[in-house]
């Protein structure tokens, strides 16, 4: 009822809430939500569904028609063994506690685990008495612990025993498969088809003509080609039709494969069974297409198709792809035309790859047509830069970027250790460009990097871009360097109009804009015209005051002013002449009629500036005194002065961001797309630090097998408790419940726990493992959990790294509800909460003593025992709902336990506390804080800060209350506009439901402070079906 009563409270219909995550129809079978297919390794090898080993192999598919890349691929592959290990009984809804306090054994198996036990061991019946249990090592009858432990074992081994039966079965029908091909097949059958070894390159050059796609049109059907491209797309209609996509660069073309001749069903079976991303060798003849519409139209292009009579994989996909091209290609445009669709059904929406994890993933987004088509134009762009300044008259040069100060006053610089002195990645070639006019180069021009050290993370900004610069000699009046600019940035705009229209609609499709508009006489407005024009509009600076016409403008400021030049105009591009003399650097010559004002100017493209030049000071003496104003040491620019001291002629120039010009021309929104590799200052992260472990030997790194088949060495994989103690955070200990399974990565031992619930894969923490091995661990695992669980994934409570990958690598949709309570035992804030002091020394008064049982010294069998009556009397006094994650089992893991028990004069326990080992990362977890009824006051207060205290001395800097509910929604990547209006009034309804927020203020009185988890999940992927699972898997009803 509780659920029906969370859920109620949402009301949200559905036409009222168009982006609202649910379920899709279909479960896709791999990341990519594109058909999955395992790699192919030769004629008939195969890459397994669950992880990255190289070598395993599947041997048959389903009939089933795939009609898109969003429908599932089924197949009977058998999977390869990944190291799967069941942690449960047959409690689908076992319950497990989260956090703490409110713990409760809350089992509801439908057996008993020894009556499983017997019979696994055929040890008599369930009505058996306890002298048939099975004996342990000191030949008394097993305990339930051991039982359960015993009963883990069982299953361990007969699931490794089923995957090696599979793994067999996999490998004799593979072999049978192979066998039956090369009998039956000729020598020109398989040549065929197959994979191309890499060191193929170097022997017979056949010099076989080699075909664009492109070029190929209808009047060369019936014409054989031979081209490489990659497998965009493929289908396959039957046993005996496949339908690819081939793309090259721009340019897709439709191929279809048709068993008949020589074209085997053993080559449609392997055909079927390549990765979108592959890259292929083609050879086929063009024909005319079969489709009814008589042309093609999921390609551009559309005349011909070509019939694929061989093909061969130049290049395999070897990891799997967080997302593939066809679904990069996806734009708002396509999202909203299939919404409209009378036959759409709700969940079942494309999804536009965010801009996020298109960057974090660049080369895969540099593959789409519309990033071919944006560097295409970027190229487009320096050629007509570079082939218009030498029609008049202008050299091209190269100029150092390591300098030895600062090219201008302002503005940050990267500093280098240039071999024990101080250096600056130049800021730009400005000075470098003057001294080759002093050296009577007359006009010069550099394309180049500069490199600017500023924190800004705009989306105009790059901390490192290409730099178009001139400089050039005046004759008479500083605007002959304005007019020579405004010539070639026209010839910019008419030679990319002219050769790149094609590119231009292709990349409209992704980022729709109108063409650019100019004048034939461009307009030149002074600036404090310019600044008058904004102002008699109404516009007002952040602070609600018109602008002054000396000082510079904002970027707010320079964007309505291009609306306004726009409207009253009619023109996209225009300059702006005579900037402040305190908006612009130390070389800028000044006006000489107005000293207020320099003789220099912007060149402004949809209202932001793409240039920024001017005449510049060429008298040595004039610089000298600017430099003293300024209080910029003449020392560091000696080289530059000297130049001017020897004579420089009357001089000025610009500089333009090719990233910024690109940006504005496609109206591109980021200018990190208009960057082939962008650098901000969020780029080139920190790697994360390898520690020292606490168990070495169970590393993932260096995992105990390293340089050997573990199988084959007949190893085991790394204790669980010792990978927790190794990598783990407080939710990791929930692993250890019966309830739980293990997913293992084959070659490093990574652990990911997952519960199966309600059709879905509930995942619960960060993946045991380092942090560098995330992203490997993580595809490796969603991709079994999909393809060979069929479930759908939902990961909780994971920390910031975790959820990087997922929104970044998976373009997966995060918000945290939840953080983790920490605190610095060494610095607890409750040692000087007055009331949290008064409740210690009442509890001392009445006597309480503290016992402590630190690891490897656990409690003995009769302090168990009565530690264990008194939980029995603790749940029996519990009341209302439950929400957790683990049940109280004090004695598992005692191996990373440390235990504090608070006793009264007479011998009663009134309080216990157990602390669980973490990660040296995560310190330690109050696994347990439990005061038992009849408790003096403060006992539950005395025993917590005294087990920290205990625990701060031996060196630990954080430990963790475990997780607790926030008191609000926060969105994280990929979660915006009703989407978080929707989670967050369904978060308020379920959190006032369970009363989620109570432990949170208990903890908060202890010094805690959070560190947010994220729940993370694919699009559409949390609709009401996958909530009610959340709820069902944290929730007992008593």
């Amino acid at each position: 009822m509780s659920l029906k009563k969370a859920l109620g409270k949402l009301k949200t219909s559905s036409h009222s809430n168009p982006v609202s995550d649910e379920e899709g129809a279909a479960t896709p079978t791999n990341l990519n939500g594109a058909p999955a297919s395992p790699r192919s390794s030769a004629i008939f090898g195969h890459r397994s569904s669950g992880e990255f080993k190289r070598n395993s192999t599947t041997l048959d598919r389903s009939k089933d028609v795939v009609a898109s890349p969003t429908d599932s691929r089924s197949s009977i592959d058998l999977p390869r063994g990944s190291g799967i290990f069941h942690r449960r009984t047959d409690s689908p809804n076992r319950s497990s506690t989260f956090g703490l306090g409110h713990h409760r054994d809350g089992s509801r198996a439908t057996h008993s685990p020894i009556r499983a036990v017997r019979e696994k061991l055929h040890i008599g019946d369930g009505s058996s008495s306890d002298s048939e249990l099975p004996l342990n090592r000191d030949g008394q009858p097993m305990s339930k612990n051991q039982l359960r432990k015993y009963e883990k074992q069982a299953q361990q081994e007969e699931r490794k025993k089923e995957v090696e039966e599979m793994e067999k079965e996999i490998e004799r029908r593979r072999m049978e498969m192979e066998e039956q091909a090369d009998k039956e097949l000729t020598p020109q059958q398989k040549a065929k088809y197959g994979t191309i070894r890499p060191n193929s390159y170097a022997g017979e050059w056949k010099h076989e003509p080699r075909t664009k796609l492109p070029d190929f049109s209808a009047t060369d059907v019936g014409k054989e080609v031979i081209f490489r491209a990659r497998i965009h797309h493929l289908r396959k209609m039957s046993s005996k039709f496949v339908f690819f996509v081939f793309r090259q660069q721009l340019a897709t073309v439709q191929g279809v494969l048709v068993e008949h001749a020589d074209i085997t069903k053993y080559m449609l079976y392997w055909a079927e069974h390549l990765e979108a991303e592959s890259v292929v060798l083609v050879k086929g003849v063009l024909q005319q297409p079969q489709s009814k519409q008589g042309e093609v139209t999921g390609a551009t292009i559309h005349d011909v198709e070509v019939a694929v009579h061989d093909l061969h994989v130049e290049a395999s996909i070897t990891e799997n792809l967080p997302f593939n091209v066809y679904e990069a290609e996806v734009s708002q445009q396509d999202i909203e035309e299939e919404i409209a669709r009378h036959d759409h059904k709700e969940g079942q929406t494309r999804v536009k790859i965010s801009d996020r994890a298109r960057l974090t993933n660049r080369v895969i987004d540099l593959r789409t047509t519309t990033s071919q088509g944006i560097f295409r134009i970027q190229s487009g762009i320096c050629n007509i830069f570079r082939s218009h300044l030498d029609s008049e008259g202008f050299i091209e040069i190269h100029t150092p970027k390591l300098q030895g100060g600062a090219s201008e006053s302002g503005a940050s610089v990267f500093k280098v250790d240039y071999f024990g002195r101080g250096a600056f990645l130049a800021q730009s070639p400005q000075l470098p460009k003057q001294m080759c006019i002093s050296a009577d180069f007359g006009k010069v021009y550099e394309i180049g990097p500069v490199f600017r050290a500023e924190n800004s993370n705009t989306y105009r900004h790059l901390t490192e871009y290409t730099g178009l610069d001139l400089e050039m000699q005046i004759d008479e009046h500083y605007h002959e360097v304005l007019r020579t600019l405004d010539r070639t940035f026209k010839a910019i705009f008419k030679g990319i109009y002219e050769r790149y229209r094609a590119e231009i609609e292709v990349v409209k499709r992704q980022f729709p804009h109108e063409d650019l508009v100019w004048l034939e006489e461009t307009p030149i407005i002074p600036f404090a015209e310019a600044i008058r024009m904004l102002n008699e509009s109404g516009w007002k600076d952040e602070d609600g005051n018109p602008l002054d016409e000396n000082e510079d403008m904002g970027t707010r400021d320079e964007v309505q002013l291009g609306r306004v030049i726009k409207e009253k105009l009619g023109t996209d591009y225009y300059v702006l002449d005579k900037f402040p003399i305190n908006a612009r650097p130390f070389y800028a010559m000044p006006d000489p009629n107005n000293p207020k004002v320099t003789n220099a100017f912007d060149i402004f493209l949809r209202g932001q500036e793409i240039l920024s030049g001017g005449q510049r000071i060429h008298d040595s003496n004039m610089l000298l005194d600017n430099l003293h104003r300024l209080k910029m040491d003449p020392s560091t620019m000696e080289e530059y002065i000297q130049g001017f001291q020897w004579g420089a002629p009357p001089h000025g120039g610009g500089g333009i961001g090719l990233e910024r010009i690109l940006m504005l021309l496609l109206n591109l929104g980021n200018i990190r797309h208009a960057s082939l590799f962008p650098r901000d200052p969020k780029s080139l992260p920190a790697k994360p630090v390898i520690k020292q472990l606490r168990h070495p030997e169970a590393s993932t790194m260096h995992p105990p097998w390293e340089g050997k088949d573990r199988a084959l060495a007949g190893m085991d994989f790394q204790p669980i408790e010792k990978l927790i103690a190794n990598y783990g955070d407080a939710t990791n200990t929930s692993w250890l419940e019966p309830r739980t399974e293990i997913w293992r990565d084959e070659y490093t031992g990574a652990a990911v726990g997952f519960v199966s619930q309600d059709g879905f894969a509930i995942t619960v923490g960060d993946p045991l493992c380092h942090v560098s091995q995330y992203l490997k661990t993580m595809t490796g695992y969603l991709k079994y959990i999909k393809k060979e669980r069929n479930l759908k994934p939902l990961w909780l409570l994971v920390g910031a790294d975790a959820e990087e990958v997922l929104a970044t690598k998976f373009n997966w949709r995060t918000f945290s509800v939840v953080a983790e309570q920490r605190v610095d035992p060494a610095h607890n804030p409750a040692i000087n909460d007055s009331d949290i002091q008064r409740k210690i020394r009442h509890a001392e008064k009445e006597g309480v003593k503290i016992t402590d049982y630190k690891l490897g010294s656990p409690p003995g069998e009769e302090m168990r025992k009565k530690i264990d009556a008194r939980v029995v009397d603790w749940l029996q006094n519990r009341k209302g709902r439950q929400v957790h994650l683990t049940n109280i089992r004090p004695w598992q893991d005692v191996e990373h336990r440390q235990y504090h028990v608070a006793q009264t004069p007479d011998g009663t326990i009134v309080a216990f506390v157990a602390m669980a080992q973490l990660s040296p990362d995560h310190g330690w977890q109050v696994k347990y804080s439990l005061d038992f009824p009849g408790a003096p006051s403060g006992s539950i207060e005395y025993i917590v800060t005294h087990a920290l205290k205990v625990v701060a001395q031996g060196g630990a800097s954080t430990v963790t209350f475990g997780g607790g509910a926030s008191s609000k929604f926060t969105p994280g990547h990929n979660v915006k506009g009703t989407r978080v209006k929707v989670l967050s009034r369904a978060y308020q309804a379920i959190a006032t439901e369970l009363k989620l927020t109570n432990k949170t203020e208990f903890r908060e009185k202890l010094g805690a402070t959070d560190d947010p988890s994220y729940i993370c999940y694919p699009p559409h992927g949390l609709g009401p079906m996958a909530v009610k699972a959340i709820l069902n898997f944290f929730e007992d009803d008593d």
